[in-house]
């Protein structure tokens, strides 16, 4: 039976610290950058309108030829994610002028998605 030694407790010790450094995620978190980002991506504009249109699109696509891949491809793209996270971040802060927003630019993206698609499918 061994017993364990001074350096081997500091190597363990060692390899601790260094797996809760690895894995800290507070030491490099910039909370009011990372706030400022989602706000600054819940305002749905036209180039976002006009992705998501072909995003849409080939979503369409995919669900007519029956092919998954195009399927995640088109959401791969879809730049829904935005106001979704905007909608989140609001309910986690109790921002209700934030929450109003996202669910205002959400709604307009998901009418967009309807549009896009019942246009597809009618064609």
């Amino acid at each position: 039976m061994q017993h364990s030694t001074k350096d081997d407790r500091q190597s363990n010790g060692s390899a601790i610290q260094l797996l809760k450094r690895l894995f800290n995620l507070k030491a490099d978190t910039d909370k009011v950058g990372t706030v400022d980002l989602i706000k600054s991506n819940v305002e749905f504009q036209s180039a976002n309108a006009w992705t998501l249109v072909f995003a849409i699109l080939i979503a369409s696509v995919g669900l007519n030829v029956n092919s998954t891949a195009v399927i995640i491809g088109a959401m791969l793209i879809s730049p829904l994610m935005g106001p979704i996270v905007g909608v989140g971040l609001a309910l986690g802060t109790y921002d209700f002028l934030l929450l109003k927003k996202s669910a205002k630019n959400l709604a307009a993206a998901v009418l967009i998605s309807v549009v896009a698609s019942t246009i597809y499918f009618l064609l």
